[in-house]
């Protein structure tokens, strides 16, 4: 697992947590901002997930 792996998962998380208590105490914004985490997290594990995908791809003999 790589850094962009891991923040990624941690900024998923956040996310989650922020909208669901957006969702608790009816503030809308704090729901939007949850989704728009949850999203940037989820770019961010992908760019990880691509990263040792490659570094996993060059350690294979051909």
């Amino acid at each position: 697992m790589n850094k962009d792996q891991v923040k990624g998962t941690a900024e998923k998380v956040k996310g989650k947590i922020n909208e669901t208590i957006g969702k608790a105490t009816g503030d809308k914004a704090q729901e939007v901002k949850g989704d728009l985490q949850q999203g940037a997290g989820q770019a961010r594990k992908n760019v990880g997930d691509v990263e040792e995908a490659v570094k996993d791809a060059k350690k294979k003999p051909i």
